[in-house]
């Protein structure tokens, strides 16, 4: 099989256990306390890395240290509103909705920074946003658990953008391991006040276990690996299937049944992600938020183990 063969169907099993993750986490939370189920988590998958490769801790100082730790706070945020979201709302429309940040990343660096937005991010977000009404508007209200995924959506953004920005120079892999030390430090400021609760079950046990190996640290492997192969944008867009493999698995294991309505919502948001991700001939493409990014059509965020 070619390497970019490979690197494809590589992308799509990351996506796939992405998705899963979501359905994996519904019943957990609801035996275990999120914030302890996301602390152990993280816990686990920040001490995997280190014994993966224990010399990471030499390259622990100074601007990564900054910046791994402001980064993994507002991916701990970011992860705590998922899982409430998740708590309160369905596994499809929480995956629905956290993949909104394919979106809302480009515009938060044309806020934040400036970096023009065009053509197709304005179509992009139109249609997210209309994706976005069929899928939480219930008769003239939206629910709270929907507004928590919105959030969720928001912050992993945020992370997107503030790696592209200020990641440059830093060892990949040490960047991620202090992220996601902060997300597990975040975590258990949450946890700890009213006593950790351990997984009470082995289904449990097997949630974090699959979240912590495969939906973090696997993942993120695959990816960095993928990424080498592949251009950045085809990645963005095969990542965008978690969505599709959310509403998938939670339907066959019999967690929901999608209306019709939250069908077309999802196809409304999946055309704008892939629009927005859609390299344009003749354009050189660059990570989001990266120095040379010049209109939105170079903007390609991709996703910050954000699952």
């Amino acid at each position: 099989m070619k390497t970019s063969r490979l690197a494809l169907w590589s992308l799509v099993s990351v996506a796939a256990m992405w998705g899963v993750a979501f359905v994996v986490m519904k019943p957990a939370i609801e035996q275990q306390p999120f914030f302890d189920f996301l602390a152990i988590r993280f816990t686990i998958a920040a001490a995997i890395m280190l014994v993966i490769k224990p010399k990471v801790v030499l390259a622990l100082r100074g601007k990564m240290l900054a910046v791994g730790a402001v980064l993994g706070a507002v991916l701990g945020l970011a992860y705590i509103a998922q899982t409430i979201a998740l708590e309160m709302t369905t596994a499809a429309i929480t995956g629905f909705l956290t993949g909104t940040y394919v979106v809302l990343t480009p515009v938060l660096g044309w806020i934040i920074f400036r970096r023009k937005v065009g053509f197709k991010v304005a179509i992009g977000a139109v249609l997210a946003l209309i994706g976005l009404g069929l899928i939480s508007i219930t008769g003239v209200s939206i629910e709270v658990g929907q507004i928590w995924g919105i959030v969720c959506a928001v912050l992993y953004a945020l992370h997107i953008v503030g790696l592209g920005r200020y990641s440059s120079g830093l060892d990949s892999y040490a960047l991620t391991f202090v992220q996601l030390v902060a997300v597990a430090v975040v975590c258990w400021i949450g946890a700890l006040p009213d006593g950790y609760q351990g997984p009470p079950t082995w289904d449990v046990w097997m949630a974090v276990l699959f979240t912590a190996i495969f939906a973090t640290v696997i993942g993120f492997f695959v990816q960095t690996w993928a990424q080498a192969q592949m251009e950045p944008a085809r990645v963005a867009i095969i990542l965008t299937l978690e969505v599709v493999f959310t509403a998938v698995v939670s339907v066959g294991v019999g967690q929901e049944i999608l209306a019709l309505k939250t069908i077309i919502g999802g196809v409304f948001m999946i055309a704008a992600m892939v629009i927005v991700e859609w390299p344009t001939r003749g354009k050189k493409e660059h990570i989001a938020g990266t120095p040379g990014s010049g209109d939105d059509e170079d903007i390609v965020p991709l996703e910050p183990l954000a699952h």
